[in-house]
């Protein structure tokens, strides 16, 4: 997402951002130059994706490196907070990875991303990552199977999550499932991406009139 890009999703309705680089790949660290003109360019809250290559896992010591370098950079831009996330390859929350890029982050809230949806045991997952004051949202879509299966599963990991965490639903929604989800108080925010684009791609145009449409379906908070 650009600055422009930016613009236009606060105009259309967007409560808030997430700012990403390439989506094909889940989403990377965006450049700290475009983190800093969205930042600058919107008033709305925006959090930034740290994440250095396409799996779920740390790459190793110096990429682990790095991301500490990129958290203090970033927690001194006018963020809302990050996104970011690990497992091990046990399938569990990579808490060593996760404490040493906080420890980087300053007082910086925290999304953990669908790395969540990897995790062997989601819910001793959810104890762990409790263990953590500044993360407050876990953005998933569910994991897998039908529409039903995926609900319950939110319901369930929402239940577990509460009061520290929060679940944002978000990954590959539907208009319908965004309609439900909107009417929905147990789900108070929506991530929409490629549903606010024309074609709904990652790398479609961003459509003004669908966030309007989609903010207009209920009065919560959702992500563009």
């Amino acid at each position: 997402m650009s600055a422009a890009e930016a613009v236009i999703a606060e105009k259309s309705g967007a409560d808030r951002l997430e700012l990403v680089r390439d989506l094909d790949t889940g989403g990377l660290t965006p450049h700290l130059e475009v983190a800093r003109a969205v930042t600058e360019a919107v008033a709305i809250p925006v959090r930034v994706m740290l994440r250095e290559n396409a799996s779920m896992m740390v790459g190793g010591p110096g990429e682990l490196e790095a991301m500490q370098i990129k958290a203090l950079a970033l927690a001194a831009l006018r963020i809302d907070g990050l996104v970011m996330g690990w497992v091990t390859n046990g399938g569990k929350v990579d808490v060593n990875s996760l404490a040493a890029v906080l420890a980087s982050a300053g007082q910086c809230k925290v999304t953990f991303h669908r790395a969540f949806e990897h995790l062997a045991d989601p819910f001793s997952g959810l104890r762990e990552l409790k263990r953590f004051a500044q993360i407050d949202k876990i953005l998933t879509g569910g994991g897998t199977g039908s529409w039903a299966e995926r609900k319950q599963r939110l319901r369930e990991w929402g239940a577990a999550a509460a009061p520290e965490i929060a679940i944002l639903v978000g990954g590959g929604l539907t208009d319908t499932e965004i309609a439900q989800l909107m009417a929905d108080p147990q789900f108070p925010e929506v991530h929409v991406g490629r549903a606010a684009r024309t074609p709904q791609e990652n790398n479609g145009t961003l459509n003004a009139l669908k966030i309007a449409s989609i903010k207009a379906l209920a009065p919560v908070r959702y992500n563009a």
